[in-house]
């Protein structure tokens, strides 16, 4: 039987700098492939960058997680029975400060180490999704992962008509019904829709335009789509956020079905909001 290599809390932290650095070089690749001016390819990089940081931070803190859930007592208890074996030919007054000596030294290395990590995966993004995963543990549910494309808010609706519905659609296909029931439901709509330049209502050729996109772009979508959505599929439509509330969306549907659940991300990318999904755990 072949022995498991365990790796040290050093050769961790040495792997996650290589890690890092790694990165580092990705994204530094990923940029000289945008070429000037090219706004649309330069706003896929940022979303892929963003992506592969949260991704690394993510796995990296959970690392350290079930690195930190051994018991420190363990660690400093392992230190103390090597010393004491060091100096069981010895047991003078001056071997036993020796061994205090460094069980303090271990203690506070750890301690370093530990604020050191918490300090770099602190952030609005990381403490965001430590509270929704919470949320959802209590639910019984997990996050369930949907891609940075501009299509999250539909992929994530595909995703849970699947899990609660058993129907099958594609992205394009949500995002056609969407944007024919904006078109035939106009007055209830374009009030809630301005223009992102003038700050004013849309004209009639520009709520057009704006169903369009919503049909044939990976414009991204929001509030106003997601209650197109649950008239649709006459389904109420829950978004747990880690800031305030849930929301339920589409709540006069509460008795016909059973709602479809997506998780709301404000910190996630530096370009914005992100949608993602559930799964059960």
């Amino acid at each position: 039987m072949e022995s498991v290599s365990v790796e040290s809390k050093d050769e961790v932290l040495q792997r996650h700098r290589n890690e890092k650095k790694n990165m580092q070089c990705k994204i530094q690749s990923l940029k000289k492939s945008v070429a000037k001016g090219d706004r649309k390819r330069k706003k896929e990089v940022a979303e892929q960058i963003a992506e592969i940081e949260v991704k690394l931070n993510q796995k990296q803190f959970e690392e350290l997680e079930r690195l930190n859930n051994e018991s420190v007592e363990d660690v400093f208890n392992s230190s103390l029975e090597k010393i004491s074996l060091d100096d069981s030919t010895n047991k003078t007054s001056r071997a036993e400060k020796r061994r205090k000596k460094k069980i303090t030294q271990l203690k506070e290395r750890e301690a370093t180490i530990q604020e050191h990590e918490i300090k770099n995966l602190g952030g609005a993004r990381h403490k965001e999704t430590q509270t929704l995963l919470q949320k959802l543990k209590n639910l019984g549910m997990s996050i369930y992962d949907i891609p940075s494309d501009g299509n999250c808010l539909y992929s994530a609706i595909v995703h849970q008509l699947k899990e609660v519905t058993g129907k099958i659609y594609t992205v394009p296909e949500i995002r056609m019904k969407t944007s024919d029931f904006l078109k035939n439901n106009k007055d209830d709509y374009i009030p809630y829709l301005s223009h992102p330049d003038t700050g004013n209502i849309l004209t009639d050729e520009q709520f057009d335009d704006y169903c369009n996109q919503v049909a044939n772009t990976a414009q991204w979508g929001g509030e106003v789509e997601l209650r197109a959505l649950s008239h649709i599929f006459n389904t109420p439509i829950k978004i747990v956020q880690a800031e305030g509330f849930d929301i339920t969306i589409g709540i006069e549907y509460n008795d016909c079905n059973k709602p479809l659940i997506l998780v709301f991300h404000r910190h996630m990318y530096g370009l914005g909001e992100h949608y993602n999904t559930v799964c059960l755990i």
